[in-house]
């Protein structure tokens, strides 16, 4: 099953955010950060810190896509 983080982009859209700031507010690494543009599998601590940073929930930056 893959993943794709699309919400999240369109999170940081709307509220004028780059992925540096992301980086910076959720306080990930910039590898981490790579992960998830190339929709790769990330923990739930990052998944966890960018919710908790953004006030979101888990399903608002992610979805589970059939392979």
């Amino acid at each position: 099953m893959a993943v794709s983080y699309k919400k999240l982009w369109h999170i940081l859209i709307d509220r004028n955010m780059k992925k540096k700031d992301l980086e910076s507010l959720a306080g990930i690494t910039h590898y981490q950060m790579c992960k998830l543009a190339r929709d790769e599998n990330v923990t739930t601590d990052v998944i966890g810190a960018i919710c908790v940073a953004l006030h979101v929930r888990s399903d608002d930056i992610m979805e589970f896509l059939p392979d």
